[in-house]
């Protein structure tokens, strides 16, 4: 695997982190401000630069290179297979009328089965339900076929995220990246470390991801109530405050992030699916938590691999973020001190992590967590 890094501040060219050197059919990440992505020169700057490469754009709440983390800027990391191959899908939800579950069956229907390892998603990240997308995709793939990813930032705006490829980034894009090869090795997990704290509610009211009531009550009234003076910088102060939900009392608990709030209809917009039923509690975490639960999430993802990996794909969560302000990187580092230094390491800070639990092979959504996706030949 031969791998090339670039990054790109506000208001100057790329320069490259590491040794430049030619690649043959590269795949090219690129993460960044959501700002710089939608300058109209950009797409045709990195083609230059990579003029036979697969550039997939995602926007971001925060980019990761190496074991830096930065605002305002754009990373990329520009990856020649030798023992593997892969190949690159997307669809845009406009077509399937906001229609997740579809778009995710039709997005992995296109991909050839065989030597399949894994799928990668960078998905549109401000209106789509990333429950319904990952159910679409594992309803259709083999349970031996892995599946991680993240939906795309925007700062803490909420305003709109960008995807793309083989294009300019813009709205509404759902990209998947499948991989392939007989040697290749790919493993996932994630943390949080994140507690619950205050009464536990029964949401008795809700419509995939939309919260309408807990215990019979308005929903954004009660979390409302919970905040205080907060209430009046949400959908922001709301990242601090994650829901925990837990579908059944054997259910492992799944955090979810307010995404946006409809006053108007008295409801909250959450990343993914909010069943009727389950139980919902409040959390809060704190810098030493959040740090600890990044080893976690590397410990987990290099359990049982053959491998070091070559390659690293980080997505966090900007509620993460904005919790350490900070001591940001110190997440990072303890992700480099499991993985080892031997791996470069791209990813962004996100409004939904996907990834599956410790243990399980189903992907599920996740916020406010660390998610690893470790890669080898």
């Amino acid at each position: 695997m031969k791998i090339v890094q670039a990054k790109k501040n506000n208001g100057s060219s790329f320069k490259f982190t590491t040794k430049k050197v030619a690649l043959n059919n590269p795949l090219v990440l690129v993460f960044g401000n959501r700002y710089m992505l939608e300058d109209v020169n950009l797409y045709t700057e990195i083609k230059q630069m990579f003029p036979n490469g697969n550039i997939v754009f995602g926007s971001t709440s925060g980019e990761i290179l190496g074991d830096s983390v930065t605002d305002n800027s754009i990373v990329l990391t520009a990856i020649e297979f030798e023992k593997s191959s892969y190949i690159v899908k997307s669809k845009n939800v406009k077509e399937f009328n906001n229609n997740e579950l579809d778009l995710g069956s039709q997005l992995i229907s296109e991909f050839p089965k065989k030597d399949l390892k894994h799928i990668y998603v960078v998905s549109e990240g401000s209106t789509v339900n990333g429950s319904a997308l990952i159910a679409g995709i594992e309803k259709e793939k083999h349970i031996s076929i892995g599946l991680s990813g993240g939906l795309c930032g925007d700062d803490d705006r909420f305003e709109r995220t960008l995807t793309a490829y083989n294009e300019s980034p813009k709205e509404g894009e759902i990209v998947a990246i499948g991989f392939y090869g007989k040697t290749l090795e790919i493993t996932s997990a994630n943390y949080g470390g994140w507690t619950g704290f205050g009464p536990e509610r029964i949401i008795t009211k809700s419509k995939g991801n939309i919260l309408y009531e807990l215990d019979g009550k308005p929903a954004l009234d009660l979390y409302k109530k919970y905040l205080g003076e907060k209430a009046n910088e949400l959908p922001k102060s709301a990242l601090l405050y994650p829901l925990s939900v837990k579908t059944d009392e054997d259910a492992e608990p799944i955090v979810r992030t307010i995404l946006n709030i409809d006053e108007t209809a008295n409801t909250m917009i959450l990343a993914g699916d909010v069943p009727e039923g389950s139980i919902v509690q409040l959390m809060m975490s704190t810098v030493d938590d959040i740090a600890e639960g990044a080893n976690k999430a590397a410990i987990y993802a290099s359990r049982n691999r053959k491998n070091k990996p070559e390659l690293t794909l980080l997505v966090s969560c900007i509620g993460r973020k904005l919790v350490m302000d900070q001591r940001t990187e110190e997440e990072v580092e303890e992700v480099l001190d499991v993985i080892g230094s031997q791996s470069k390491i791209i990813g962004y800070y996100s409004y939904g992590e996907m990834a599956p639990f410790e243990g399980d092979n189903a992907c599920k959504l996740h916020n406010q967590t660390m998610t690893l996706t470790l890669i080898s030949e």
